[in-house]
């Protein structure tokens, strides 16, 4: 369903493997279209759990501005460390695939409401 030459490159011994062949603008777009649909249903389940827009536009802007500063790093890894930081590139993908962010909200506006 989604482009990504990165899984299976992952999934073997990649410590040792060179970075697989892939097309820059699919590999863009996929993971522009995972990081939004992520963004959207976590901010439909901030706005479930806590009926205040006002966080769901905060959460909004955090989303875009971690969106642009992952994939800046995500191709400055490639671009300039290839095949020696590969750990890295690992995980800033996983930060643009999955919904991390979620996990690391929902505590701060519970104890951000708690507070208020």
């Amino acid at each position: 369903m989604f482009y990504d030459p990165f899984l299976d490159y992952f999934k073997s011994d990649f410590n040792d493997l060179p970075l697989p062949l892939y097309n820059p603008f699919r590999l863009f777009t996929s993971l522009l279209f995972r990081y939004g649909l992520n963004m959207s249903l976590s901010l439909a389940l901030i706005y479930t759990l806590f009926k205040d827009i006002g966080m769901v536009k905060f959460a909004s802007f955090l989303y875009a501005f971690f969106f642009v500063l992952l994939i800046f790093s995500f191709q400055a890894i490639i671009w300039v460390y290839g095949e020696h930081n590969n750990l890295v590139l690992f995980y800033v993908r996983r930060f643009l695939i999955q919904p991390i962010f979620i996990l690391l909200f929902i505590p701060a506006f519970y104890y951000q409401k708690l507070h208020k």
